[in-house]
């Protein structure tokens, strides 16, 4: 496969970053707005490349050729169909580490974090491989008399997914898999901050035989998703990212009589129990409070310390932390860079109004010495301690390196606060205790949950998603409740009197 940046791009005139493209009909297409962005790496700060953004002109020519290549992709057999997924597989599985490059080069996140994303992706690929179980429907014989009934689900046609710049990757592929498989044609909105793996992504797709107007790219900003969200073709949207725009992209798209699930923000919180084994407790912390830079949902960035263990647990914290190497993705760092300046600004603000509110600052990401060339987006991973709930590092979703300490007395004081939260998408509790662990997840009103385990994204055959403000719509991401949301079901009832004769065929039955 040829480089994306190299097939997908116009060419560049000098020193000018190249221009990328969409990819629409089964090839890129440049854009034709006057419209674009700049692409960063954030490790240096250098302007990479510019991506278009699409005009509601383009957005119609998008969702056409995936209109366009729905009725002929919904009637290829489940087994043709798998056949795609199985072979996007195989050189998916061979070619990771250039995807993982790509998304090093444009979010930052380490390379073996950006590995570990394409990993993790994968995983939805090989349940939608699955597919062929996954749409078989019941069937009742003589229900009454000489009457069958059956049941089937059917695809919905040209659906849409509206991804986040921290996983370029993985949640895309939390969807489009599925989706596809079920036999709908995709349009895939990804973050203007991070194009270059959805149109990786394309080409592969291409190699696999997927055939032309099933999947799409339109790379864009708000023009972009009002146009998905509103177009009467498309018929259901998937989305993940903050909470205003997760509510945003619900209400729009269920105002056009669209299925929305739309996955928001999180305030993720990991209680520790007196009985916990403070060294694993402190070195999960660090892994889930500081990997990907915080920029992942499922980051832990509150801290519950309950009893007496606060002191001993903060300090065990601090050294890891300050052991950490901060600095270009590519140079065997811990952690690297935040997405944009932007962030890094906004980051380093909560920090600054953290400690202005009372909170103590034992480790400080602002200032340090980073590993990297030019001017790179770095926050250094913080703690703070002594975090109460009325300040704004503990109400907001930060988004970034900061792990915030709170101290409780009891075990039922750590789950009030947890269950008073507006956010629920995910939680862990520490500790050695059953009994204690069974009653926590049982107790808490959040949609996963971690026993000794900080970051308990599911398996693929699991589903994705949160309670509260963490989710719109009532439908989670992948596992089961994905193929039920991009298909929706037939029950037939039937009845014959005669019964049919098709010849005599004496070879072995064959499918196709």
């Amino acid at each position: 496969m040829t480089s994306t940046l190299n097939s997908t791009a116009q060419a560049s005139t000098g020193d000018a970053p190249p221009t990328l493209t969409h990819w629409i009909g089964g090839s890129a297409r440049p854009g034709t707005s006057g419209r674009y962005g700049d692409v960063t790496d954030p490790a240096t700060g250098a302007v990479t490349a510019r991506v278009p953004f699409a005009s509601t002109e383009e957005v119609e020519q998008a969702v056409a050729a995936a209109t366009a290549a729905f009725p002929r992709w919904r009637d290829t057999s489940l087994t043709k169909r798998t056949q795609v997924l199985f072979r996007f597989r195989e050189l998916l599985n061979a070619r990771a580490p250039e995807l993982a490059a790509l998304i090093t080069a444009e979010h930052g996140k380490v390379l073996s974090d950006a590995a570990g994303e394409v990993a993790r992706g994968q995983e939805a690929v090989e349940f939608a491989c699955g597919m062929p179980h996954l749409l078989k429907g019941g069937a009742t014989e003589n229900a009454s008399t000489g009457v069958d009934v059956h049941s089937v689900r059917q695809p919905l046609g040209p659906v849409a997914v509206i991804s986040p710049f921290n996983f370029p990757a993985m949640v895309p592929m939390w969807f489009f898999p599925i989706a596809i498989a079920a036999g709908n044609t995709v349009v895939l909105k990804p973050s203007e901050k991070v194009p270059s793996a959805a149109l990786w992504v394309a080409e592969l797709w291409r190699e696999a035989g997927l055939p032309d107007g099933v999947f799409t790219v339109l790379n864009g900003d708000k023009v972009a998703v009002d146009g998905l969200l509103t177009h009467p073709d498309v018929k259901a949207v998937s989305f993940v990212g903050s909470t205003p725009i997760a509510r945003y992209i619900y209400e729009t798209g269920t105002a056009h009589g669209k299925r929305v699930q739309a996955l928001g923000g999180a305030k993720n919180h990991m209680v520790v129990l007196p009985d916990a084994d403070l060294d694993l407790a402190a070195d999960q912390a660090v892994n889930a409070g500081f990997g990907s830079a915080g920029e992942r949902c499922m980051a832990i960035s509150a801290l519950v310390a309950v009893g007496d263990i606060a002191d001993s647990l903060v300090g065990k914290i601090a050294d890891r932390a300050r052991g950490l190497r901060t600095g270009d993705g590519r140079r065997g760092c811990d952690m690297g860079p935040l997405v944009t300046r932007a962030a890094q600004e906004r980051v380093s603000g909560y920090i600054t109004a953290g400690e202005s509110e009372g909170a103590t600052v034992v480790v400080d990401g602002r200032t340090g010495q980073f590993d990297a060339d030019g001017e790179g987006f770095f926050v250094g991973p913080t703690l703070l301690d002594g975090v109460g709930t009325g300040m704004s590092v503990y109400s907001d979703e930060i988004f970034g390196p900061v792990l915030s300490v709170l101290r409780v007395d009891t075990y039922e004081q750590a789950v009030d606060l947890v269950n008073a939260n507006p956010y629920g998408n995910g939680t862990a509790i520490f500790t050695n205790d059953g009994g204690a662990a069974r009653r926590f997840q049982n107790e808490v009103e959040v949609g996963m949950i971690g026993v000794n385990v900080p970051v308990p994204v599911p398996m693929a055959y699991y589903s994705f998603g949160g309670w509260k403000n963490s989710l719109f719509g009532d439908t989670h991401a992948h596992g089961t409740e994905g193929v039920h949301f991009y298909t929706r079901g037939k029950v037939v009832t039937s009845r014959w009197l005669d019964p049919s004769h098709g010849g005599l065929d004496l070879g072995f039955p064959q499918n196709s």
